[in-house]
């Protein structure tokens, strides 16, 4: 126990001062040998190095110590059988943390903003809760047979460094952020934010592939005009995006709509621009694949962009967010929709409005952290085991 937790500090320590407590557990190791707590046939398995099996942590990145169905030298989360959850750096699903998209097929990157709420704050600590809760996610996805880190390179390439005293200069750090993404060829998995943040990201998107299909799940449109005279916000990034040219609005669909309005005819504008809106009320009590069918023939083989707001889903299950409204999707219905994607030429996605102080116990970031999750099992190039 005192060699792992020499190890252990050595990790939170100034190198120099790390250097020692290698050195002394060392020592300690040379001194009074001890059985590995895993049992031999395991740390083989593994792979595991003699420092794994003395408590240093060394991430299985390039897939070491995971087997992989198809040889792929993908990096790959760690198993809990051989590093404790709570262990390591913060990041999703504890992938390696790498400071740009290069040489990966698909990438975490979050974007923690809520300047553009407009009622409870607290989006901008998403990500980093996403994060948090991510340890449980695991690498295959024993429902669809997914298997993401077998068939694609993945990593969490950190956040977007925002301007929180600036709306629209965070808009164009996003922006350019997204557009060097998009440009090596990789495809983001955003973890938001409030949703402003889908405004610059598909500005960065358009530009590498054009007017994009839409699968826009949200308990509200998001095609305000203006909040308090101001042009961005979270309630307006796709009337932006329409102005703007960036979606293919014949292949835009909004599911879970509802709510309270200031209009008569709350969704009189996206019927205008050619949009399908599917109410919440269109969900209740029945399976969403049926639906998914239809978007998957109206969106054809042209890129989409998925973007989900954790709204969209009933604040029974999902209360961390900051504008709840009753009455929305299950998580089951959750799984549908993205499940549903499988086949389609997806470009990007989002998770946003995950507002995690609204809810103690964590499971709106685990939710929003397993539907993330679900996104990515569905990306073009995912094999099934």
């Amino acid at each position: 126990m005192r060699r792992l937790l020499w190890a252990g500090c050595s990790q939170l320590l100034p190198r120099e001062a790390g250097l020692r407590a290698l050195k002394l557990s060392a020592a300690a190791a040379a001194a009074t040998p001890r059985r590995s707590p895993w049992p031999p046939a395991l740390l083989a398995a593994s792979g595991s190095s003699p420092s794994a099996s003395a408590g240093l942590l060394r991430h299985p990145a390039l897939g070491h110590g995971a087997p992989c169905r198809w040889g792929s030298q993908s990096n790959v989360p760690p198993s809990a059988q051989l590093v404790a959850r709570p262990v390591g750096v913060c990041s999703v699903m504890k992938l390696p943390v790498q400071v740009s998209a290069e040489g990966v097929d698909a990438a975490f990157v979050g974007v923690p903003l809520d300047t553009g709420t407009s009622n409870r704050p607290g989006a901008r600590f998403g990500p980093r809760q996403i994060r948090a809760e991510s340890v449980m996610v695991r690498r295959y996805n024993g429902s669809t047979g997914a298997a993401p880190f077998d068939s694609l390179r993945v990593a969490d390439i950190g956040d977007v460094n925002v301007n929180l005293y600036n709306l629209p200069d965070s808009c164009r750090l996003i922006r350019e952020s997204h557009q060097r993404i998009a440009a090596s060829g990789c495809v983001p998995l955003t973890l938001g934010g409030d949703h402003t943040i889908t405004y610059p990201i598909l500005q960065a998107v358009a530009e590498e592939h054009g007017a994009v299909g839409l699968v826009h799940v949200d308990a509200h449109t998001d095609t305000g005009d203006t909040a308090l005279g101001e042009k961005i916000c979270h309630g307006t990034p796709f009337r932006r995006c329409v102005e703007e040219g960036l979606l293919d609005c014949s292949r835009v669909v909004q599911i879970g709509i509802r709510g309270s309005s200031y209009d008569p005819d709350p969704y009189k504008y996206c019927r205008d621009q050619g949009f399908r809106v599917v109410p919440a009320e269109e969900c209740w009590r029945r399976s969403l694949v049926p639906l998914m069918a239809e978007v998957r023939k109206q969106m054809g083989d042209k890129p989409v962009y998925i973007s989900f707001d954790i709204d969209g889903v009933d604040p029974a299950y999902a209360p961390g967010t900051g504008t709840p409204e009753i009455a929305g999707l299950t998580p089951a219905q959750a799984l549908e929709i993205i499940r549903g994607c499988k086949g389609l030429n997806v470009v990007g996605c989002d998770l946003v409005e995950v507002a995690p102080m609204y809810d103690v116990s964590g499971n709106t970031a685990l939710l929003g952290a397993n539907l993330l999750f679900e996104m990515l099992c569905i990306l073009p190039g995912v094999k099934t085991m």
